[in-house]
């Protein structure tokens, strides 16, 4: 940890940078917090920056870049090789090798699970409901596969209102029945449309089939993790040259590594069915601010450590600069505030 704040320092001292203490405080905190987690799980972090930072820009990295990617975080390059190697076998990458060289790249399948994952991720949610609900009794399943359809279920906003008995409150029934097709084992079932008639009626159905309090307890720490840096980085004698680009890279990574995790499991209700002063619309609006003042730095980070096997890797794609509504504005939402 001590080569890894002194290496953060002299990055910005290079770059003739005014590096702000605190929020270099900040991100040696949450690099604590991340490295303190056992087991450390590589393949999931290698996900996420593959997902974030990899996938706008061609999809293609080699090795020895995620190597040095992962580095900050705590992640050997024996973590990183064996976790390569499973996400491959997962399905997630394939390989291609050049002598003793190899890039890694997204396949199909992995692109297409990404894409889900990312709209996800940097939206928003509903802004308004129409007071009906998507409802599906499935077919009799055991075991395994029941399990792996409530959870591929759960994923796409689903909540299981008693035991076979699914609702949505966003999607159609076409979604529903598309989504069951990619739902590999799922067996048909009955898919419906309906309301009850009344807010309460509706809330009682989001008790049943959704854990809110642990969603929220969830997103309270993930709050209290990061408001330290936020505050940082926020503040005017600061700016967004509180962090050299290797620092900004650390703390967009593990932003989005640990907003991901949450963020995936929360259903995106429409408001109406939220308790008021939902506190996961906090914690998007600390990731949209904080991620949107750390990414142009992270970018150029990119650019200086990770390369394919023929070339530098293509600058983000325009989704990228989408993303939480749109980079841009959110930096200008931000500079309105402050004023």
């Amino acid at each position: 940890m001590r080569k890894v704040a002194q290496s953060m320092v002299a990055n910005a001292r290079s770059r003739n940078a005014p590096a702000s203490g605190d929020a270099l405080d900040a991100t040696r905190a949450l690099l604590r917090r991340f490295r303190s987690q056992r087991p450390l799980r590589g393949g999931s972090l290698l996900l996420t920056i593959f997902g974030d930072a990899i996938a706008p820009r061609g999809g293609v990295a080699t090795l020895g870049s995620l190597i040095r990617l992962a580095a900050p975080f705590g992640l050997t390059e024996r973590l990183v090789r064996t976790s390569m190697a499973r996400l491959a076998q997962d399905g997630w990458l394939g390989a291609r090798r050049d002598g003793r060289l190899s890039e890694y790249g997204l396949t199909p399948s992995g692109a297409q699970r990404f894409a889900e994952a990312t709209h996800r991720i940097y939206s928003q949610g509903p802004a308004s409901w129409d007071g009906n609900w998507t409802m599906l009794i499935a077919s009799a399943t055991s075991g395994e596969r029941r399990e792996r359809l409530r959870e591929e279920l759960r994923w796409r906003g689903f909540g299981e209102i008693t035991a076979g008995v699914y609702a949505h409150p966003a999607c159609s029934i076409e979604q529903a029945r598309q989504w069951l097709q990619e739902i590999q084992g799922a067996r048909a079932g009955v898919l419906l449309r309906s309301s009850t008639g009344e807010l309460t009626a509706d809330r009682e159905l989001v008790a049943a089939g959704w854990d809110l309090q642990e969603l929220t307890r969830r997103y309270r720490r993930f709050l209290d993790a990061f408001r330290a840096v936020e505050s940082a980085i926020a503040s005017p004698a600061a700016g967004a040259a509180a962090l050299d680009p290797e620092s900004s890279f650390i703390v967009r990574t593990l932003l989005i590594h640990e907003y991901r995790k949450i963020h995936l499991q929360d259903p995106l209700l429409p408001p109406a069915l939220l308790p008021e002063g939902w506190v996961g619309a906090a914690a998007y609006d600390l990731c949209r601010g904080l991620y949107a003042r750390v990414f142009d730095g992270a970018e150029e980070y990119l650019s200086s450590t990770a390369s394919t096997l023929d070339h530098p890797l293509p600058p983000a794609d325009a989704a990228a600069y989408e993303r939480f509504g749109g980079i841009r504005r959110a930096n200008q939402l931000q500079a309105e505030r402050s004023q």
